[in-house]
This record gives C-alpha cells, structure tokens and sequence, in this order.
C-alpha cells in the first residue's frame, strides 16, 4: 500500500471529533460541519451531545454521536463501528478530549493524577490506535490530528501534572508517525499545540490552588486552532503551533533553562491568578461531565483571532515568496540610490560608517607623537637616574675613606697614649719596687729574730699543754729521771 494519503477536501470527508461539546472541540465540530464534512461527535454528556446535534443538523449538516469515554478503549472502538456503519468509515479523527489541574504536585493525589493521565495521554493513545487499524485500510488513507499544547514544551508549575500528559501526548505522536511511516501506512499524524486559548477550560479543571485562575495572555480564540485543525485534516503536516508568544517562551526555555526556570517559578503562579474573579470551585469535569451547556468561549477582556505564527507554518510557500519580494524590493531600492549619484542612502552610509567619525591619519601622528615623547622622557630619565646613581656611589665610596682614615687616626692616638701611659706607670711601679727591695733588706734581720723568738715560744707552749694530759711524755720523761 502507497505511504502516501489522499487528503480529501473538507467537503468530501467525514471526521470524528472527541471533546465535542466544549471549547476547541465545539469550535472543531461547527466548522467542520459548516464546511460541509460529515461529523461523528464523541464527549461523555449524553444531553450536550443531543443538543450539539440538533443545532448543527438544522444547519443542514449530517451529524452523528455516540457517547463514550476516551478512557475506555472498547467504548471508544464501538463509537468507530457506530460511525463506520453511519458514514461508511472516516477520513479524520481529531483527538481533542482533555481535562484539566491546577494545582501543586505534591498536593495533588495520586488517584487525580491518575485520572488525568487516563483522559489526557491514554485517550490520546486509545482514539490513535483505533484510528489507525481504521485508515490503514484504506485505499485514500487519512490523518490523525492529536492536540496537544504548548506546555509540552514549556512545564509551568501549578500545572505541573497537566504538562506533564502533554509531553507524554507529543512523545506517543512523535512515536506513532515514525512506526506509520516504517509500515508505510497512509496515514498522517499531526500534533497541533495550542497556547493560551478561550476555552471554559479553567472552569472545567479541577483547582485545588484556592484561588480563582485563567489563562494569561495573549489568549487565542478557539477558532484559531478549530481552523489549524482542520487544516491538518487536509494537509500533511507534522507538527505546527498555535500562538507566537508561546513558542518564543518555550524556545527561551530550551535555549537557556537555567535562567528560564527561575523565571517561570516566581512568575507564572501569579500570572495565572484571577485577581478580578472570586474563587468559585465549579463542578470539575475530571471524573464526570460537566451539564454548563455548549461553551465555545468564555470571552476574555482580550482575544486573539489571528496567529502569524500558524499561518506561516500553514503557508510557507507564501510566506517564503513574501520574504524574497521584500529582500528583492530592498536590494533593488538600494541599487537605484547608487546608481543616481549621491543620495540619501550614500549619506545614512557615511553618517554610520564608524571609520568615519574619527580622523585616523590625525590620531596615528597623535599617537606617534605620544609615543615619540614617552620614548624621549624615558631616556631622560634612564640618564638621570644613571647620574644619580653614579653620585651616589661616588659619595659613598667617599663616606667610607673618610671613616677609615678616622679610625686609623684614632687607633693611632690609643696607641701612642697607651705607651706613654704605660711607660710613666713603669717608672713609678720600678720606684716602688725597689723602695720595697730595701726595706725588705733593712728589716731582714730584725725579722729572723723575732721568727726565732717565736718560733721557741710555740715550743714552749706547746710542751706545756702536753705536760697537763694524763698520758704525756713528758711527764714520763720527768718520772724517768
């Protein structure tokens, strides 16, 4: 079987639309149905099902619906056969259901999560599959548009739960069109996401903030992306975003997360804070529908109806030939100037060009001059210092002559009183001595005598003490005689 599809026109197609009956769903399935595609409508409230039909059969339109649950992948096939015996089969399937959270993850349980998940990623996974089995089967093929949004690309807090099944959205897409084309199934897979769009989407989210939310701007109206859509249904496109603010935040992010998630952080809870509405907890449509009636829009005070960003990835043949007539246009305006002498063009030139704002023959003699002056003065004062230095050197060298020759006639003058010192003492002290040497002989005499004398009184004395001991000699010695 060819790998490529025949997309047929709108007019020729049948398509199927889950999410039917509310916000991007709703716009998808009037459009369609104005265009002249017969429409098979899927959502969960049986009454706004009814009412939907009605409306757009009295339109003139062919219109059917089954009520079923994405979550429930058998529901979901009989809703297929449902329509395949109605319209003979389909030619597009556009997996738009969804529900919404706000709120922290860690105050979110896990049984929420779950149940998001369940709707917003296994929804997704359940309506592509059964897709798929149908168009590979037949002859023209056909296209699955999955809607995804731009916080696959761009996680917030508050809604961190909710981007989170959305990047699971865009990897099971991305996924499934690459296994399409190795099968060389005709099928198209394309991933639409959207930015901020007017949906009664903040209604019909659960929100366990406590606080009244919505989307910030810019906000998109929901035909934007109802007709982006429908575009993917008759144009095999892959991947295409709606709303420019958004892809330029997500590229931010991409390119510079570790300055962009600081940002988000501090500043998209209090962007999505409704300061003018109070906190009103609406009956969620998580786990039941939602019975407010058919909402497309809930009309912000400011509403896009138009996204450059979308057109030039729907058109870019055009936009591509747009830009080239501009570059033409510029190139040509730019050549006539030239060419008819100076002009106004030549002067902008001129005034722009930096070479001119500053004289450069003038600032390279200056600069020369500068250079030829640092030059001379750093030789005048290499010669100063030079002369300086040789004074000092000279005028030390003469410092210390004039200490030597100080200390040597210093030492000269210690000498010479020293001898003269010790030449008068060695007369006096040879006077002395020689005074003594006489006396000495004069008195020799005299002190033999007396030291004999002495001497024979020590004897006396000394027999006499030994003569009063009991057991003197002496006193035997007198006995004896």
């Amino acid at each position: 079987m060819s790998a490529k599809p025949t997309l047929k026109p709108l007019a020729q197609q049948s398509i199927v639309v889950t999410g039917a009956t509310s916000g991007v769903g709703l716009a998808t399935a009037r459009r369609a149905a104005r265009a002249g595609a017969k429409v098979f409508l899927i959502a969960r409230g049986e009454k706004d099902l009814r009412a939907l039909c009605e409306e757009l059969q009295a339109q003139g339109a062919r219109v059917a619906w089954a009520v079923a649950d994405v979550a429930d992948h058998a529901s979901l096939k009989a809703a297929a056969e449902k329509c395949q015996r109605l319209f003979g089969g389909f030619d597009t399937w556009v997996n738009n259901a969804g529900v919404g959270l706000f709120g922290a993850i860690r105050e979110t349980s896990l049984e929420d999560q779950r149940r998001l998940f369940e709707t917003n990623y296994w929804g997704v996974v359940n309506g592509s599959v059964v897709a798929a089995e149908h168009l590979r089967e037949r002859p023209s093929g056909g296209a699955i548009v999955n809607v995804g949004s731009i916080l696959s690309d761009l996680p917030l807090p508050v809604q961190g739960v909710y981007a989170a099944s959305k990047h699971a959205v865009k990897g099971f897409t991305n996924a499934l069109r690459i296994e399409l084309l190795r099968e060389k199934a005709p099928v198209t897979v394309s991933l639409v996401k959207p930015g901020a769009i007017d949906t009664p989407y903040s209604r019909h989210a659960r929100n366990l903030t406590g606080q009244a939310v919505h989307n910030p701007q810019p906000v998109y109206a929901t035909h934007v992306v109802a007709d982006t859509i429908l575009y993917c249904a008759t144009h095999p496109i892959r991947e295409i975003t709606v709303g420019g603010t958004g892809r330029a935040i997500a590229s931010f992010y991409a390119a510079l997360p570790e300055i962009a998630e600081p940002l988000l952080a501090r500043f998209a809870p209090s962007l999505m804070r409704d300061r003018r509405s109070a906190y009103q907890p609406f009956d969620d449509g998580l786990y039941d529908p939602t019975d407010d009636g058919l909402d497309e829009e809930v009309h912000y005070p400011m509403v896009r109806n138009f996204s450059a960003l979308a057109e030039v990835r729907k058109h870019p043949g055009v936009t591509a030939g747009s830009l080239a007539l501009i570059v033409i246009g510029a190139a040509a305006a730019v050549y006539l100037s030239q060419r008819s002498g100076p002009t106004r063009y030549q002067r902008i030139k001129t005034r722009i060009d930096p070479r001119g704002w500053v004289d450069t023959g003038a600032l390279r003699h200056r600069f020369e001059d500068a250079v030829d002056a640092f030059r001379h003065g750093a030789e005048d004062f290499g010669g100063r210092a030079s002369e300086f230095s040789r004074d000092a050197r000279d005028r030390a060298y003469d410092a210390v002559d004039d200490v030597r020759d100080r200390a040597d006639g210093w030492f000269r003058s210690a000498r010479k009183d020293a001898r003269k010192a010790a030449k008068k003492h060695g007369k006096t002290a040879r006077h002395y001595a020689d005074e003594a040497v006489d006396y000495a002989r004069d008195h020799q005499r005299e002190g033999g005598a007396l030291l004999a004398v002495a001497t024979l009184a020590a004897v006396i004395g000394a027999a006499v003490l030994e003569s009063r001991r009991p057991d003197s000699h002496v006193r035997r010695i007198a006995r004896f005689r």
